[in-house]
């Protein structure tokens, strides 16, 4: 998969200033076969990034171009098995279910793609540190621990692209190298590319490309 954006300005940020970030209003590639590191502070658009390329958003000029397709030209059934089959993401605001628990949140989008086998989630939730926590309720959970549970249900379907807005904001070192670990594995997989972004925080990672929104 290749995702272009070709000089993609959205509307709330063209008033601001613009002129050093390596991607607004510029053209970009991103290629499946890299890991990307979006790097900004807070307030540059980061997750107006991703909703863009995820398609959530159409309040900009330039183009979205997803292997050669213009995102805003796609049909709603296009849009949505673009994200069933080709797009994976981790959102800021995670979208988990309070009421349900770890396991629960996992199942229920996995019922949907039945992508991955139960032992295989809890290999997953063993590899981040989540197996002790199968039956707790997802609002007693810290944040980390929602973040890993949103990262393994973003696992669990096909994808050419796996976008995750700032996944390791409450992690420590070791759960973040867990993280890259599991998520790396998954799109090597898949011969998948990832895209994340940062509040400037590099995770002590390696990424074929770093930009600076």
């Amino acid at each position: 998969m290749i995702i272009e954006i070709q000089g993609l300005i959205p509307f709330p940020l063209k008033e601001t200033d613009i002129s050093r970030s390596e991607v607004w209003g510029r053209d970009n590639s991103f290629n499946s076969d890299n890991t990307y590191l979006v790097s900004a502070e807070s307030g540059k658009g980061k997750t107006t990034l991703l909703h863009c390329i995820y398609g959530l958003r159409k309040d900009y000029e330039g183009n979205v171009i997803i292997n050669s397709d213009d995102i805003k030209s796609l049909s709603q059934t296009d849009l949505l098995n673009l994200r069933k089959q080709k797009l994976a993401i981790v959102p800021q605001g995670l979208f988990l279910f309070d009421e349900l628990n770890f396991f629960e949140n996992i199942q229920l989008k996995n019922r949907l793609t039945k992508f991955k086998t139960e032992s295989q989630i809890e290999d997953m939730a063993v590899s981040l540190g989540m197996q002790s926590f199968y039956k707790q309720k997802t609002k007693t959970l810290s944040y980390g621990q929602k973040q890993r549970t949103a990262i393994i249900r973003a696992l669990c379907q096909d994808f050419e692209f796996i976008l995750l807005d700032e996944p390791f904001s409450h992690l420590d070192e070791k759960n973040i190298q867990s993280a890259w670990e599991l998520i790396k594995q998954e799109a090597d997989i898949q011969n998948a590319g990832i895209i994340i972004t940062s509040l400037g925080n590099h995770y002590n990672l390696k990424f074929d490309k770093t930009l600076i929104l």
